[in-house]
């Protein structure tokens, strides 16, 4: 088992859900695995940098980011975030104000009663 770095995924999480990844095929071969482009958009997520601050270790920002667009628009995040929703262990459910970045304006926005009713997570 490997020990992971800051953000990245353990063995065992990306064990449940690597089956969704589909192997990239277009183009020429790519020398990013489909984990590896994973954990960089992790990184860029949590540590809120831009694209073109991603650490060398995860190889190019725009082939990691062209990953991401792909996955996003075939609904692929959506598929691994319904498989892990009913997950008991749910020690990575974490949400505080260290994580949610807002504009510092956005104190000042007008209050919209009874908002999360208006958001439909699942069909």
């Amino acid at each position: 088992m490997t020990t992971p770095k800051r953000y990245e995924l353990e063995d065992a999480q990306w064990d449940r859900i690597k089956g969704y990844f589909p192997p990239y095929r277009t183009g020429r071969p790519s020398s990013l695995d489909n984990r590896t482009a994973l954990n960089a958009i992790l990184w860029l997520m949590r540590s809120g940098e831009p694209w073109r601050d991603l650490p060398e270790r995860y190889g190019s920002w725009k082939t990691v980011y062209s990953r991401f667009r792909a996955w996003v628009s075939s609904g692929l995040f959506e598929q691994v975030f319904l498989e892990l929703i009913d997950d008991p262990d749910r020690e990575n459910l974490s949400l505080d104000s260290t994580i949610v970045r807002a504009h510092q304006k956005a104190t000042g926005a007008k209050k919209t009663p009874n908002v999360w009713s208006k958001i439909k997570l699942l069909d």
